[in-house]
């Protein structure tokens, strides 16, 4: 670069915050809003106390962006701005350590890699927001037990219990921060900061006890019904975070595990070192049942660079950003050069359909207008549906048992609506024979192809909803609805709308 890093700290982060935003907004328009974000999309649409799957914060967040506008760089602008947000936060945080310190860190931070491509709107967009300020008001005031930042922290972490409930991981490093040297201070301190989770958390319970308690039922029991011990999964675990965090990153802080034990001396470092950590070392503990996504531990990341960046010289902090920006830019290239391949250099992957079905959405949509008066459109799987569903600027209903994921269309389709009319079912791959017979007085297959990936239409006419009730929906309330009976229930969407002559219990 034309400015040198030792002399111009501070104007290399905000070049660097200029160049990764350029970058970030034009991938935020060339990409094609994703099955995921579709579907937290939707939520949006249908704002409420909360969804299926996770917390509303998300929701609560798309909802306000969707009413100024629906294109997707517009509701990517959350996600576009974090890495700059926690950057900034970092250079902040790090101030009384210098310039070289502060905007080094800060550096790290914007260039960490999947904050140079992660561009997508998700449930760990505000989660990551809420869990880093949440955690920087916590170090401070670990400081001196400043009872301000505490309830700061409480508030902040709130936030990000109303995202996702991997916030949890963030409280209970506050809690061994406060059992590992306790003290009358820091335990007034620890409740100030959880006093300000109760409403987030009675709010939660409110509304899945009388939603059929999905997020319990999701985040604890569906999900993990493929759980089992194995050695593929930790080194997997082991592989991303070598990715993540860099293998540079990981050298130093092997080389330098004897600096970083000299935080563990001060209140501040120890609660540094349990943030950063403790997360990681349990979700290690997890891959070992269950693989651990990606998007599951960018929420503490950014501390295990803010405390390296506190434990290394300035020499060598500066050639681990001259690393990051080497890295960053070979990503940014990356990505531009595939941007350039035809559509059709996939062709050969198992991914193909889906990614035809993302990126040319439109030329689908069109091969669906025929019917679009008499049908009602669904899919097979909550991704198409919700994919479909934002580009078509209409609901496409799921249709058949799906899976454990994204079941928020069994809160917002009511299938006694549909008897007896019509439903076209999109599919990426051929129907069974009979099997949608069963549900219909007549139907009708029809394979049609895009950018040389195949789909299909199927034209049921006059659904029977009796016969789906008793084939898909009793299965669906047995497999995904068998709700534990020690949770107090005051109502269930799924049984009253569908079996109200019994109660979904375990």
């Amino acid at each position: 670069m034309a400015i040198e890093l030792a002399d111009a700290p501070r104007k290399t982060f905000f070049a660097l915050l200029l160049a990764t935003l350029l970058f970030r907004f034009w991938l935020a328009s060339a990409m094609p809003i994703t099955g995921d974000e579709a579907y937290f999309i939707w939520w949006g649409k249908v704002p409420d106390w909360g969804f299926y799957d996770h917390p509303p914060m998300v929701g609560w967040l798309l909802a306000g962006l969707l009413s100024v506008s629906d294109t997707a760089w517009w509701l990517r602008l959350p996600a576009l701005l974090l890495p700059g947000a926690l950057a900034l936060g970092t250079a902040r945080a790090l101030r009384r350590r210098g310039d070289a310190v502060a905007w080094g860190g800060a550096v790290l931070v914007l260039l960490a890699p999947a904050n140079v491509w992660n561009i997508f709107i998700t449930t760990d967009t505000p989660l990551i927001f809420f869990s880093f300020f949440s955690a920087l008001a916590f170090l401070r005031a670990a400081r001196d037990d400043d009872r301000r930042y505490y309830a700061l922290a409480g508030l902040l972490l709130a936030g990000a219990a109303l995202s996702k409930y991997f916030a949890a991981l963030l409280g209970f490093a506050y809690l061994l921060h406060v059992l590992i040297r306790p003290s009358r201070r820091k335990w007034a301190g620890l409740l100030w900061c959880y006093a300000g989770v109760i409403p987030a958390l009675g709010l939660m319970a409110w509304w899945n006890a009388g939603h059929c308690w999905p997020n319990y039922m999701f985040n604890f029991v569906n999900r993990h019904a493929d759980a089992g011990w194995s050695l593929r999964t930790p080194m997997l675990y082991a592989a991303m975070l070598l990715y993540l965090l860099t293998p540079p990153v990981l050298w130093l802080l092997a080389k330098r595990r004897a600096a970083l034990a000299t935080h563990w001396a001060i209140a501040e470092g120890r609660a540094l070192l349990l943030v950063a950590f403790v997360p990681l070392i349990l979700f290690a503990g997890l891959s070992l049942l269950k693989l651990i996504g990606l998007h599951w531990v960018l929420s503490f990341l950014p501390f295990v660079f803010i405390l390296l960046v506190q434990s290394i010289e300035t020499i060598t902090l500066h050639r681990l950003m001259k690393f990051f920006i080497g890295f960053a830019a070979l990503h940014v290239v990356a990505i531009l050069a595939v941007a350039q391949f035809p559509l059709e250099t996939w062709q050969r992957t198992r991914l193909y359909d889906g990614i035809v079905l993302t990126f040319e959405s439109q030329k689908l949509l069109e091969q669906l207008e025929p019917y679009a008066q008499d049908f009602a459109f669904a899919s097979d799987g909550y991704s198409g549906a919700a994919t479909l569903g934002y580009h078509a600027r209409r609901h496409f209903l799921v249709f058949g048992e799906a899976s454990s994921h994204a079941r928020h269309d069994d809160i917002l389709t009511d299938f006694r609506t549909l008897d007896r009319k019509n439903i076209l079912i999109l599919r990426m791959s051929p129907p069974q024979p009979g099997y949608y017979e069963a549900y219909f007085r007549e139907v009708e297959t029809q394979r049609f192809s895009v950018r040389g990936a195949s789909f299909y239409r199927v034209l049921g006419r006059g659904f029977d909803f009796t016969a789906y009730r008793d084939r898909v929906l009793a299965k669906v309330r047995d497999k995904y609805y068998a709700i534990p009976a020690w949770l107090p229930q005051n109502g269930c969407y799924f049984c009253e709308r569908y079996f109200p002559e019994m109660v979904c219990r375990k």
